[in-house]
């Protein structure tokens, strides 16, 4: 396997728990809106030295900050920082390092040092009332585009696949006049008409794909263009003169389909294979369809449930994790205050609050003590994910996109693995 594809398969969790990572920080504030939240990017390789120095400076400006709860807690931030950066080797490591300290609404102080996709581009400090997590956006952002028509002389609908999400954008419909007489009009006069109203349509069709793939998208994201739909109308279409000259150039393939609408998107994505193959969104069906080739020719050589899997990769037996990231649930650790018990379990995220109070009512089994407590709460999806690197598995994050996708979280619970060898569970 070459490292191209290596890189993909580590980047399906790295950009998972980047995801997560943000959306929990963007929900962060600070006390009454005060300016007290750091958030510190350092690019690669650069000198920890340096930005311990710049801090220091900032620890003697914040002196002046009138409120005394904002000094104190920009000063508390600041002086959290400059420890943990002390902490760190010389040089920044080869994707440089985002930091995000402060306290927040809830009077905690808080430290995040966000996995990073790709290098950090750019130096900044921020003291702000909300974390700057926009820069991290970017490296989320999936930049490669392409644009798809299918149609026929009665619809054409439009759709964008960018990365794993496939987004049908709208449908238009001709109205053409039916292929028979009506109203006394000669044969002729009747075909010009139904012509004049192909040709309108095409036109129509022409200005909405400038609008859609020029107009509403950035150029240089617009990758290519694949024209589908039964028939001649998409070779007329694009021989003629109603695509402009930009949106023309992008197009790559004009390929037959037998539906037009959303179902003709989906089978124009699946007869463009050979050139979408490198797109996140084939990848996953890839995966997926792997899994359930494996299992329907009963191979032995798979296994899915959650506590099948936790087994296989103790045992070091899985070659590829697959979860679901709308598996949304969470495993918590229990744990006795009086004695050393622990137990472990996985919930759905909105049962653990629920689960918080039962422990309220609850004896220890082995001391009897009324004190067990949520201890440690893990995102399911992370927590395997980890654990399946740890053993060298390769791990892939598959979003519901797909009808794989869907599949593989309604009907496998989200979780599956292809296997290195039979288990007892396989």
């Amino acid at each position: 396997m070459n490292a191209q594809v290596e890189a993909k398969k580590s980047g399906s969790l790295e950009r998972y728990l980047l995801e997560k990572e943000l959306e929990d920080l963007e929900k962060k504030k600070s006390v009454d809106g005060s300016t007290c939240l750091i958030s510190l990017y350092i690019p690669p390789e650069r000198q920890i030295s340096d930005f311990v120095q710049e801090l220091v400076n900032e620890l003697g400006t914040a002196t002046n900050i009138k409120s005394k709860t904002t000094r104190k807690n920009v000063q508390s931030a600041l002086n959290s920082l400059i420890a943990r950066l002390k902490m760190l080797p010389t040089q920044a490591p080869e994707k440089g390092l985002v930091l995000f300290c402060g306290v927040t609404e809830d009077g905690k102080m808080e430290f995040h040092n966000v996995p990073l996709v790709e290098p950090v581009r750019q130096k900044l400090y921020v003291c702000d009332s909300s974390f700057h997590t926009e820069h991290l956006r970017e490296q989320l952002k999936e930049k490669e585009t392409y644009g798809l028509i299918v149609m026929d002389r009665s619809a054409a609908t439009f759709a964008f696949l960018k990365g794993k999400h496939l987004n049908v954008l709208k449908t238009i419909y001709s109205h053409i006049m039916g292929k028979h007489r009506a109203g006394g009009q000669s044969a002729r006069r009747f075909e010009r008409l139904i012509e004049e109203q192909a040709h309108n349509f095409m036109k129509e069709v022409g200005e909405l794909g400038k609008k859609l793939f020029l107009e509403d998208l950035e150029e240089e994201d617009l990758k290519a263009i694949i024209i589908g739909g039964p028939g001649s109308t998409k070779e007329d279409f694009y021989k003629g003169t109603y695509l402009d000259n930009r949106v023309k150039e992008k197009v790559v393939d004009l390929i037959d389909t037998g539906y037009t609408e959303e179902e003709g998107i989906k089978e124009l994505v699946e007869r463009s294979a050979n050139i979408l193959q490198n797109l996140r969104y084939m990848e996953e069906k890839r995966i997926v369809q792997k899994f359930l080739e494996q299992l329907a020719k009963d191979t032995g050589y798979l296994t899915y449930g959650e506590r099948e899997i936790r087994e296989a990769l103790q045992q070091g037996a899985v070659d590829t994790l697959i979860l679901s990231e709308g598996l949304d649930k969470v495993r918590i650790k229990i744990q006795c205050q009086s004695c050393d018990y622990e137990e472990e379990k996985t919930l759905p995220r909105e049962e653990v609050e629920k689960e918080e109070e039962k422990l309220a009512e609850r004896h220890c089994p082995k001391c009897k003590s009324s004190l067990l407590s949520i201890i440690e709460k893990t995102d399911i999806v992370k927590e395997l994910g980890e654990l399946a690197e740890e053993t060298g598995t390769s791990v892939e994050i598959i979003s519901t996109d797909t009808e794989e996708g869907t599949q593989l979280l309604n009907a496998f619970g989200g979780l599956a693995a292809i296997l290195r060898y039979k288990t007892n569970h396989s």
